[in-house]
Order: structure tokens, then C-alpha cells, then sequence
């Protein structure tokens, strides 16, 4: 799986977790099935940005990510109930006419890993693309 981050802006900067590690605090967590309805981010500019114009092939990356995305693996949400890992099998749920998704909830968020980081500047692996 490529590196990825959940980013979050706040006053302090850009706040940035390490999904790896949001994976493994949630590893023993109980699921809840979370209404697509939900999701407020279904309905946001999530991946592109406000303002951002998202090119075709932008699109096209994604459409390939969410038809690989796996709905056996639960979403991971914040305690106010954003998405912070799984947008893409939000995106595949909706497509499938799915009214739930798997999901965890933290009920107190853990501390960002990064704070104030340009994205471009935290560490992904060597093979990612």
C-alpha cells in the first residue's frame, strides 16, 4: 500500500497523521456501521481542494484507486466524525449503492504526527509513485 497521510488544517499549521499508525490504533477497535449519509465528505472537495480544478487524468487516478479499494476494511473516522483513512471505499460504497460502511471511531483523537509540514516534505516510501 502506498504511504499516505490524513492532513488537517488548523491554527498551528498543517496538522498531518501517518495512516499506518491510525491503522494500527484502531486494529482491535469495534466497527460501527456508519450511514453513508454521514459522510460529510461525499459532498466536499476532499482530494482536489477548494479552488482546485481537477484534471482529467486526476479523475481517472482516482476512479482506478476507488474501483481497487477493499469494503472488508473498515473506514477510520475522527471523533467528530470526519474521515481520516478509507475515502476511497466511501467513494466505492456510494458507487455500489451501499447506504453503510464499515467504520472505527476514535473517541478522542490521537496527536497529529506532524505539525506544520509541507506535505512534500514528509517521508513516503522510495517506490511510491
Amino acid at each position: 500500500m502506498r504511504k499516505q497521510y490524513h492532513f488537517r488544517p488548523s491554527e498551528r499549521g498543517l496538522l498531518a497523521w501517518d495512516v499506518d499508525r491510525l491503522i494500527l490504533l484502531t486494529k482491535d477497535a469495534p466497527r460501527v456501521s456508519v450511514p453513508l449519509a454521514a459522510i460529510r465528505e461525499l459532498d466536499e472537495p476532499f482530494w482536489f481542494g477548494e479552488g482546485a480544478i481537477p484534471t482529467c487524468r486526476s479523475v481517472a487516478d482516482h476512479a482506478r484507486l476507488i474501483e481497487a479499494a477493499d469494503l472488508s476494511f473498515p473506514i477510520i473516522l475522527s471523533s467528530d466524525g470526519r474521515v481520516m483513512d478509507g475515502m476511497h471505499r466511501v467513494a466505492k460504497a456510494a458507487m455500489l449503492g451501499h447506504v453503510a460502511v464499515a467504520a472505527i471511531q476514535f473517541e478522542i483523537d490521537p496527536g497529529p504526527d506532524y505539525v506544520g509540514i509541507d506535505p512534500r516534505e514528509l517521508p513516503y516510501d522510495e517506490d511510491q509513485s
